[in-house]
């Protein structure tokens, strides 16, 4: 019996560590680990994993109502009741609003490209479809702007750009990037929002010039580009 306590006592250590490291009581640990298990079924695991993506993709402003119609026009069957327990079990939790700089000026008369990519995420290969966005990064020398281009078969970033400045040449350079490592084939299809530097006549003529497909997400749907958002 001796022996035995200590051994017991030497296998709860690695559970006492985790649990202080995760701020989780010992005795719900063991309370969780004592109860049955329980399956989640394959129609179940893809609408949790396309509520985390549809809400990371928000920014964490995501609500239950917009997050149920955003699912029914996938397809999901699914109320408000069932959205709303669903994100509580995934703790996906609406942060509260802060200031943030606008990086999308779609009030401009320049022509935009219909949703030619509609959301298909998943080409079968490489070079197939590019998906483009521009964020902003809080340095000790104040804001700068990184524009990226995304290989959606692969998610890996292709080109890229940093400016202080949001003009049209910061996605100029981060598209020229990704066209000299890539060499892309004609018909690649190339999204990004409806941003006055994309629908600009220079960023569409290389465009047209390298044989893409312009595609932009629909008017005030960041989900049309929820990969790079």
């Amino acid at each position: 019996m001796k022996y035995g306590f200590i051994r017991d006592h030497a296998n709860d250590y690695p559970v006492k560590l985790l649990c202080r490291m995760l701020s989780v009581q010992r005795s719900a640990y063991y309370e969780w680990r004592a109860g049955p298990c329980k399956v989640i079924g394959p129609e179940e695991l893809a609408l949790r994993r396309r509520m985390k993506e549809l809400f990371a993709a928000s920014r964490d402003s995501l609500g239950s109502r917009t997050m149920m119609n955003n699912l029914r026009e996938e397809g999901f069957d699914i109320g408000r009741d069932r959205t709303r327990r669903s994100m509580k079990a995934l703790q996906l939790k609406v942060k509260q609003k802060r200031k943030y700089k606008v990086t999308t000026d779609s009030k401009h008369k320049l022509p935009v490209a219909r949703n030619v990519l509609n959301r298909d995420f998943s080409p079968s290969a490489p070079n197939r479809a590019w998906g483009t966005d521009i964020t902003y990064l809080w340095t000790q020398e104040g804001w700068i702007y990184l524009a990226v281009v995304i290989d959606l078969y692969s998610r890996r970033v292709v080109g890229w750009s940093i400016d202080r400045r949001m003009k049209k040449a910061l996605v100029i350079r981060a598209l020229m990037m990704a066209v000299n490592l890539r060499q892309p084939p004609p018909g690649l299809i190339h999204h990004s929002d409806r941003g006055s530097q994309y629908a600009s006549h220079d960023y569409q003529k290389l465009l047209k010039q390298h044989k893409m497909i312009g595609s932009m997400s629909r008017k005030g749907n960041c989900w049309d580009n929820a990969p790079v958002e």
